[in-house]
């Protein structure tokens, strides 16, 4: 495998962190670097990620503050920026090896799936191939050398679309690669709020910032609608 840190931002998680260093470990390999950074968690967050053997650090929260502080500790050529309710593929290894070995690109992400079998977000997980800002997002898991990282001036220090941004730093030198597989991230916030009402403030607030609205302006309102998603009852943490 090759010299690899995830990063992963949490914040009261301990329901759907299980699931996905459980899947990193056994996707990725126990040589795999996994560093976890807390917002300052109430939770069993912080001592599950530690029983779990990854390195933990703790952070002021804000999502693009904690994947900055992630990477500033992670020991990795490669940094693999994922959410902490999201499951790399079962063939994750392979892919971002193959990806790595090509030498030229440095960015990528994976294509996305909920784990929700409504049609609506499946034809939205569908797009997450393609590569424009409406279509690539931080729950797609972002991978990157560590070269490019710094070069791009690393994770923006936003509570709010520093994964937009990042991309689109990135995507001013080249596109970023879609990965031949798929994450399978949460969908109880669309299932909760209505995967079209969801969908449509997502599409609102970026358009806002697009238009050059701060994040921090619009960070508020986004987080009165976030829910931490639901527990994975079949994951365990094994390493």
């Amino acid at each position: 495998m090759i010299d690899l840190s995830v990063i992963i931002p949490t914040l009261n998680e301990e329901r759907a962190l299980s699931g996905t260093i459980s899947r990193a470990w056994e996707t990725l390999g126990e040589g795999v670097q996994v560093v976890v950074v807390d917002g300052g968690s109430v939770d069993a967050t912080a001592p599950l990620a530690r029983v779990a053997g990854c390195h933990v650090i703790e952070s002021d929260a804000g999502r693009g503050r904690q994947m900055r502080a992630g990477a500033e500790v992670a020991t990795g050529e490669w940094l693999l920026f994922l959410h902490a309710d999201t499951l790399l593929p079962r063939e994750a290894g392979r892919v971002i090896e193959g990806f790595a070995g090509r030498g030229r690109e440095r960015v990528a992400t994976f294509r996305l799936r909920f784990d929700s079998p409504g049609r609506f977000l499946s034809v939205c997980a569908y797009f997450t191939r393609f590569d424009s800002v409406w279509t690539r997002f931080g729950d797609q898991g972002v991978l990157v050398h560590r070269d490019h990282y710094e070069r791009l001036g690393g994770m923006p220090d936003w509570p709010l679309f520093e994964d937009v941004e990042f991309l689109r730093r990135a995507r001013r030198l080249a596109p970023v690669v879609s990965l031949p597989a798929a994450v399978v991230t949460s969908a109880r916030r669309f299932e909760r709020k209505g995967a079209w009402r969801q969908q449509a403030l997502n599409a609102w607030l970026l358009h806002r910032f697009l238009r050059g609205e701060s994040p921090e302006a619009l960070a508020h309102h986004y987080f009165t609608h976030r829910i931490n998603p639901a527990p994975r009852t079949d994951e365990t943490v094994t390493r």
